[in-house]
């Protein structure tokens, strides 16, 4: 296989508004397929949640209020086709903790959006599909620096987003 072929794919977008950021996470929903895991990096209020929200609203059909799971540090949403988990790590102390979570039947199963990844250390599978979410110089405005695996490289540019 060609090296360059493998190597991970690097997009940056520029969303003006928080309606950008649900409709780049509808577009991602749509490409989505079990066993998918995305991994939501960025800073507190970046839009993590957001991005949550739309993803799961797209994938489910309809709006959807999708609170941070801070507290509950997993949420399950069911679709006709996969299980939604929406993992809030912040509050993790351990990596390993996060196998009470059943992150290893959602990794196996589900589609798994992760917020605070990092919280996993090398429990993230390397094939995840990175969505950095950072402040734009704009108010209200976000930069998303989408890190896909090859397995996502087919997929970003059907949805025009190579």
């Amino acid at each position: 296989m060609n090296g360059a072929h493998s190597a991970p794919l690097t997009v940056v977008l520029e969303l003006n508004d928080e309606q950008a950021t649900l409709e780049l996470a509808a577009t991602l929903a749509r490409q989505s397929v079990a066993r998918d895991i995305i991994a939501l990096t960025g800073e507190l209020g970046a839009g993590k949640t957001t991005f949550a929200r739309g993803f799961i609203g797209a994938k489910r059909n309809q709006p959807e209020d999708v609170p941070s799971p801070t507290f509950t540090l997993v949420q399950l949403y069911e679709t006709d086709r996969e299980t939604i988990y929406h993992f809030d790590l912040y509050r993790l102390n351990a990596p390993e903790e996060a196998y009470e979570l059943d992150i290893e039947d959602a990794f196996a199963s589900g589609i798994s959006l992760i917020e605070w990844p990092e919280k996993l250390g090398a429990l993230l599978p390397r094939d995840s599909l990175g969505v950095r979410l950072e402040f734009s110089e704009n108010p209200g405005a976000r930069r998303a620096v989408i890190t896909a695996p090859p397995h996502w490289h087919g997929r970003l540019k059907e949805a025009g987003l190579d």
